[in-house]
């Protein structure tokens, strides 16, 4: 089993599971302002989610100064962890916390 990296702004915390690294991204680092519509969003996974399901890809091309190469990252990274996460347990143990 491979290991989860946080990997916001360098962080090299690992995890064992894809929620656990999630939690942390949306707990223990600070949100994010999407530059499209000014959202804040926990950073991480949940700003790539709401980068990609509400604005184009144009649109976060441009507001990121982003090329197809930063796209595709950003999809494949989307994709990885919805292949393997329970989204919805991630999100309830994140409304125990209150943290989302």
């Amino acid at each position: 089993m491979s290991l989860w990296k946080c990997g916001i702004d360098g962080c090299a915390e690992r995890f064992e599971d894809v929620e656990s690294a999630i939690i942390h991204q949306t707990v223990d680092h600070d949100r994010h302002e999407c530059t499209v519509c000014g959202s804040i969003v926990p950073d991480g996974y949940f700003a790539i989610r709401h980068a990609f399901e509400e604005h184009s890809r144009a649109e976060y091309v441009r507001a990121y100064d982003a090329d197809s190469t930063a796209v595709r990252v950003r999809e494949d990274i989307k994709a990885a962890i919805e292949d393997e996460a329970d989204l919805r347990a991630i999100v309830e143990e994140l409304k125990r916390r209150d943290a989302l």
